[in-house]
């Protein structure tokens, strides 16, 4: 494949990324009607990580002791994340809670602040305030709506601490998996969050009231194998022949995508404060992880 062929294929396979990671808070909302928040994650992870295990068993036994150290830790920071948002997606519109959990974009330079001590630039402040005021104008998109439905509230909250765990974990990534191999400690990572969600739903939640039918299980598998398994080899294939700037604005869709899917099954609405709030939030995950790069380029192909 030449290298044209190759970023096209790229950008395809971070596409999919992206729609298959905007769809995922949809399939868990739909899940979580059969099944607990933790024991949904259960399920995920460990197919995941038996999938991942399976196809990179050679790479995996190669993992020395700080790797299995480092990936589990690393690991802790993903279950905390994941089940703040798939509990928060419970009582929150997935739409919703996908925007306001993508605010781990703009957190993370300010956590990288405190544990690196690099100061953040100018794009990351103006990255913040625009996401605040996106936060705000989605908050004023459901004040009504949470005033017949307090626990929408409760969603809101877990979604935007999702977003600081997310961050946290980035960040945990950072500072622990550098010069790792990335699948060995993706498959760590899956394997330390699957054996705390299982924990976790066995001590917390009560699953006997479960009654497994044929979609329900569909759902399961979808999370597990496309949007964990699947879309995380694309993402490694994406990454490897696409330069940053353009992945994480593919990547980035995967908020727009995750408010498209909703509305257009008809379980989400779209108020005038809520498109605002979604423009506001997505131009700030642009401008924190590009730093307006695209731009900048085009104006030196201008010249």
């Amino acid at each position: 494949m030449d290298k044209k062929k190759a970023n096209l294929f790229a950008k395809l396979a971070l596409l999919i990324v992206a729609i298959l990671w905007g769809s995922s808070l949809t399939v868990v909302k739909q899940s979580s009607k059969t099944f607990n928040p933790n024991f949904i994650l259960a399920i995920r992870f460990t197919l995941a990580a038996i999938l991942l295990s399976i196809i990179f068993w050679k790479r995996l036994r190669q993992a020395k002791f700080d790797d299995l150290k480092s990936g589990l830790l690393i690991g802790i920071f993903l279950f905390m994340a994941y089940s703040s948002q798939t509990l928060g997606v419970k009582f929150a519109d997935p739409g919703r809670s996908g925007f306001l959990s993508a605010s781990y974009c703009v957190i993370v330079p300010f956590l990288g602040w405190i544990v690196f001590k690099q100061r953040p630039d100018r794009y990351n402040l103006s990255a913040a305030a625009l996401c605040i005021t996106g936060i705000f104008f989605i908050s004023l998109s459901g004040s009504s709506a949470h005033v017949d439905n307090p626990l929408a509230w409760l969603g809101d909250l877990l979604a935007l601490l999702s977003g600081l765990l997310f961050a946290s974990h980035i960040i945990a990534v950072s500072a622990l998996a550098k010069g790792r191999d990335p699948i060995v400690m993706t498959i760590l990572q899956f394997i330390m969050a699957a054996v705390l969600s299982w924990i976790t739903t066995i001590v917390i939640e009560d699953n006997s009231h479960i009654v497994v039918t044929s979609r329900s299980v569909m759902e399961l598998l979808y999370l597990a194998v496309m949007c964990t398994a699947v879309a995380l080899l694309l993402q490694n294939i994406g990454q490897k022949y696409t330069n940053p700037s353009t992945a994480a604005i593919i990547l980035g869709f995967e908020s727009i995508f995750g408010i498209l899917i909703p509305v257009l099954i008809g379980i989400e609405s779209l108020t005038v404060y809520s498109v605002i709030g979604f423009v506001f939030i997505f131009a700030a995950i642009l401008v924190s992880e590009t730093k307006l790069s695209f731009l900048k380029r085009n104006v030196v192909t201008a010249e």
